[in-house]
């Protein structure tokens, strides 16, 4: 690259232009200079509007005018011709001098495609441009001309020169409709985020991973030129970018739809949409091609490059401001999103509280959780992640969450098309509020067993189902409330009125007693234990209630009270809703959209939530025997065979996916050039040894991602990983990662790949397929000391977290079959053993029961007693869990004297 002249040169060439002019016409006598005396001085400020001084003046103006003329062509002229010659010399382009009048007359026309690295300057050439043809349609501008070309760049590395990795591109990439780069200067104040550079990063590359398509390279160079980094440089030439340099994106924007596609496979005979049907095959890059000659199939180019990351139609752009379209055809605001997705986390940590730890373990994994479910804790971390004491129910024109119980006026009423995809929403943000909090925080829901049977699926009864069609746990034997306080549905409209009306009489009393103004007023101190929750009516709204329903809601703000109507109510503010949850009122009203809900998608969160109210139960007793399958193993789904890999194997690769993941070569650790969706890729493929395709791979990794630019990135990681992998072990003849064309299905080679989990199974399976104690317990060791941490530990995509659930529990099943084998003679390594286990699964019932028990044989009621404690505190952290009666008659058995036990100890 070429040196760049120093601003002190180009200073003094300003100067020198600025006075020549002046000097030479001095010493041509063209211009003289009259000394003003004194006297003349005094004569113009006592007169100055003289023809004189007026003369003086505006030559004097014309002057300073000139030089600053003079200063501002000359800078302009440096900067434009700094980056266009510097650049020509680079890439040894042709026609300089062509290029040079292009920067001083400052053309914008798109450039030939002799010059692809002039695009972002907007220069065209003299002869043989073709005028660009421009649609628009909103804010977006697209134009026929081919986009620019991708720098055909390197990442430089701060060590010497010859350290330097080259990533070259096709001189002929793709077509695509040029993005228009009008933000680039809204990014520089308000920037969506920033990315660092590792080794073999292109410009091209970044923007084809973060903006959708590669090119818009030009923004993120646009955006970051001349930008000062940590190590003292700047970004001045796109073709060289730094290990280590933090690069700004651009904000995102909406796109023209993209075409839509059947298949990852496209028609070689149809003709790309943009593009001319004379242009030569050879600008399509290759398929892929695997040792065997099978071909992988291509990923659509106009798809998956004209596509960013986020984009789609209009109503797809719309689903995505502020929450999360579902595929019941659902939508959810962000808000309302993490609050399901705590109740489904919290929900995990009580069947991991509850799961049997019995051995051999079945060949089977844990059946996936609901696709609805997947889509929500995909986003939900998206959201803000504070403890909330409102429902979220909606988004307003700007996107910022709406609750329930912050909107205007005496209540809420509901109609439209959307009412009752509304009113379950309405009541999943109102249950799942709160289920960290104690239960006298928490709102309370009042509603009529016709409007529960609209809102759940049909032929359910009134007080709700499953998904899978069984009576929801939690509710009392009656049938007239969920967990006694927190649902209660009852038998009409006017019993819910009267009900409304009873608690209204009761708040008012409380509140003269206490002498308070406000419920809010009552909560907020702490010398009484009269705590009130919110309490929403959720009713249909009915003419001859009118009056009881109006004197409820007066006292709205007062006894937070809220009701909640469906149809249309005198008096109470009206929402109309679309089917899609848009609300339609005019004048607007402050909700823009309103979240909607399936009544499947209701029931799956009815029964997430029975699994994480806390209740006393009976539990289950180690000492009695397994009679059914537990709950948290039931409907499994068979385990894919594992590759058998044993501890020690040799291969060019070692793949660590318990704990973070690494990749590690004879060489070392991998460190640099895999991207991070590289190593998500390797995890999920570690835990599908049998493949996936990539529709599936797209599933796990974006399932909110525009179908198209989610296929593109994971082709983008998994090519990155195997260019990576060939270069820090050497072996180019390799694939690493193969393509099954019979099943197309992509799949890690264990021929060349050991991955610690499939070692881990293998262990287990050996342990499981043996009757020798001996040797069982050398395998169940060999297997704890391969779990490094959970499955993916860092990654919170509900794939990952499922598979280390499943893998957790194979592995404290592990530890307490070790502990069996090891307590009739080494009783404290036993314990060890189940402590251990413990700190890797601090809820789970059963390891403390065993523990207990062992103490209680050895004779150490002390030792029992605080596990015991130790168990009371970690389940208090899931809110007012307790230990299980099972659980606590254990220790009392372990505590009772031997003489008075008689029996099992």
């Amino acid at each position: 690259m070429t040196k760049e002249p120093s601003t002190t040169a180009v200073r003094i060439v300003t100067v020198a232009l600025a006075l020549a002019p002046p000097v030479l016409l001095y010493r041509a006598g063209w211009l003289t200079l009259q000394g003003l005396s004194a006297a003349q001085m005094r004569e113009w400020l006592h007169e100055p509007l003289t023809a004189g001084f007026l003369a003086v003046l505006a030559r004097t103006g014309l002057w300073l005018l000139w030089i600053f003329l003079t200063a501002a062509v000359t800078d302009h002229a440096y900067r434009r011709l700094a980056a266009r010659i510097r650049w020509r010399f680079d890439l040894r382009l042709p026609r300089p001098v062509q290029a040079f009048a292009a920067a001083m007359l400052g053309s914008t026309a798109a450039t030939s495609v002799a010059l692809p690295a002039l695009a972002q300057g907007h220069t065209a050439s003299d002869s043989g441009s073709v005028p660009a043809t421009f649609r628009g349609t909103g804010d977006t501008l697209t134009h026929d001309a081919p986009a620019p070309a991708p720098p055909m760049g390197y990442t430089a590395m701060t060590e010497p020169p010859d350290a330097t990795t080259v990533s070259l591109r096709p001189a002929d990439p793709p077509n695509e409709p040029r993005k228009n780069t009008g933000d680039v200067a809204a990014a520089r104040i308000n920037p969506r985020e920033s990315v660092r550079v590792v080794a073999g990063d292109t410009l091209w590359d970044l923007a084809a991973e973060h903006l959708g398509g590669g090119s818009r390279w030009p923004e993120i160079y646009k955006l970051n030129r001349k930008h000062r980094q940590a190590d003292g440089r700047a970004l001045t030439d796109p073709n060289v970018i730094r290990i280590g340099w933090k690069l700004t994106l651009p904000t995102p924007r909406a796109a023209a739809p993209p075409t839509p596609h059947k298949n990852h496979q496209p028609d070689p005979d149809a003709p790309e949409p943009g593009r001319s049907e004379a242009k030569p095959p050879s600008a399509m890059p290759a398929p892929h091609r695997s040792p065997s000659g099978t071909t992988e199939p291509s990923t659509p180019h106009e798809s998956a490059e004209d596509a960013p990351s986020g984009s789609g139609t209009a109503r797809e752009q719309s689903d995505r401001a502020g929450g999360i379209a579902l595929p019941t055809q659902g939508w959810i605001s962000l808000g309302l999103a993490a609050a399901i997705a705590s109740t489904a986390a919290l929900a995990g940590l009580q069947r991991r509280r509850h799961a049997r730890l019995t051995f051999p373990l079945p060949g089977t994994a844990e059946r996936p959780a609901p696709e609805f479910l997947s889509r929500i804790s995909a986003t939900a971390n998206q959201a803000e992640r504070s403890d909330r004491t409102s429902p979220a129910i909606g988004v307003d024109a700007s996107a910022t969450e709406i609750s329930l119980f912050d909107l205007p006026g005496p209540g809420l009423a509901l109609h439209g098309d959307g009412t009752i995809a509304a009113a379950r929403a309405i009541l999943a943000a109102t249950l799942t509020t709160g289920t960290t909090d104690t239960a006298a925080t928490r709102p309370v829901v009042v509603t009529t067993a016709d409007l529960l049977a609209q809102l759940l699926p049909d032929g359910a009864p009134a007080v709700g189902l499953d998904p899978d069609g069984a009576p929801a746990v939690g509710l009392d034997p009656d049938g007239t409330a969920y967990d006694g306080e927190r649902l209660i549905v009852l038998a009409d409209t006017a019993a819910a009125v009267t009900h409304a009306e009873e608690e209204m009489i009761g708040r008012r009393r409380l509140l003269d007693s206490f002498d308070v103004a406000t419920v809010a007023d009552l909560n907020a101190r702490t010398d009484h234990a009269e705590h009130q929750p919110p309490y929403v009516l959720l009713i249909d709204s009915s003419p001859g209630y009118a009056a009881r329903i109006h004197a409820i809601a007066a006292h709205r703000a007062v006894l937070d009270l809220h009701p909640v109507l469906l149809g249309q109510h005198e008096g109470i503010p009206t929402a109309e809703i679309t089917a899609d949850g848009t609300v339609t009122n005019d004048p607007p009203y402050p909700m823009a959209r309103t979240s909607t809900l399936s009544a499947d998608d209701l029931a799956a969160v009815l029964a997430l939530l029975t699994e994480t109210l806390a209740r006393p139960e009976a539990g289950i007793d180690i000492d009695n025997p397994l009679t059914e399958t537990p709950p948290a193993a039931a409907s499994p789904e068979p385990r894919e065979p594992v590759p058998a890999q044993p501890t020690g194997a040799a291969t060019l690769v070692r793949l660590q996916v318990l704990g973070p993941v690494t990749v590690t070569t004879d060489a070392g650790s991998v460190r640099t050039g895999m991207r991070s969706g590289s190593y998500t890729t390797l995890a999920v493929l570690a835990a599908h040894p049998a493949g996936r395709t990539l529709d599936q791979l797209t599933a796990d990794l974006h399932p909110n991602a525009d179908p198209a630019a989610a296929v593109k990135r994971v082709r983008t990681d998994i090519n990155t990983a195997r260019k990576v992998l060939r270069a820090e072990t050497g072996h180019h003849e390799h694939m690493f990662i193969v393509y099954d064309p019979a099943t197309s299905r992509y799949r890690l080679d264990p021929e060349t790949i050991t991955v610690d989990l499939w070692q881990m199974l293998t262990a287990i399976d050996q342990a499981t397929t043996t009757d020798d104690e001996a040797a069982m317990l050398t395998a169940l060791r060999q297997a704890t000391q391969l779990y490094a941490g959970d499955f993916a530990e860092g990654h919170d995509h509900l794939w990952a977290t499922d598979y280390a659930t499943s893998y957790r529990h194979q592995i404290l099943t592990a530890y307490a079959r070790i502990a069996e084998i090891l307590e009739p003679d080494h009783p404290d390594q036993a314990v060890a053993a189940l402590e251990h286990a413990a700190d890797l699964d601090p809820v789970n019932e059963e390891l403390y029961q065993r523990i207990m028990r062992i103490h209680g044989r050895q004779q150490r009621p002390d030792a029992v007693r605080r596990t015991l404690r130790r168990l009371e505190e970690r389940l208090a952290d899931l809110g007012d869990d307790e230990p299980s009666q099972a659980t606590r008659r254990v220790a009392e058995r372990q505590l009772r004297p031997a003489s008075v036990a008689g029996g099992r100890p």
